[in-house]
């Protein structure tokens, strides 16, 4: 959604809302395609004091695998996007995450909304904190129990080992 903020830039108008679902069937995470729904953005542009702010709420379900032991994830996300937006920066070389530089007073918020979905999933999704994984050798769950594979125990002590078994 391609937004003409010229009106605002000059003061003649105080808001304009934003209320929109972005479609990301796109947008890749890993080896899958998380956001099946498209995300829910809401909130609005305002001027106040010859400063022109953006305030959006971003939601949407995530769905995917688990790092750990791959089960399928259904988590709703949502973040919120505060950004003060200009037409440009006195000091080119700040890398200020706070501004947005817009050209020719035209917003393009769905490509805002992309970046910050894309910074805002994480590196690793887990089905829960302590994921026990599976196992490496049979590939059970073990989330769901021991799988009953033998312990492999490392050859350098296995000599100690079998002290403990003669007792």
């Amino acid at each position: 959604m391609k937004i003409d903020i010229t009106n605002l830039l000059n003061g003649i108008e105080k808001s304009l809302s934003v209320d929109y679902t972005l479609n990301l069937d796109d947008l890749s995470y890993s080896t899958y395609n998380p956001i099946k729904s498209g995300a829910k953005v809401k909130g609005e542009i305002f001027g106040k004091a010859n400063v022109v702010y953006l305030k959006l709420d971003v939601s949407f379900e995530f769905v995917g695998f688990c790092d750990r032991c791959a089960e399928e994830i259904n988590r709703d996300m949502s973040f919120s996007l505060n950004k003060i937006i200009v037409s440009e920066l006195a000091n080119e070389d700040d890398d200020n995450e706070e501004y947005i530089i817009v050209q020719d007073s035209v917003l393009d918020i769905d490509e805002i909304v992309r970046e910050e979905v894309q910074l805002f999933l994480p590196s690793k999704i887990l089905c829960k904190d302590d994921c026990k994984g599976l196992c490496f050798r049979c590939g059970k769950n073990l989330n769901l129990g021991e799988c009953g594979c033998k312990k492999e125990v490392d050859p350098r002590l296995e000599a100690l080992l079998q002290l403990l078994d003669e007792e």
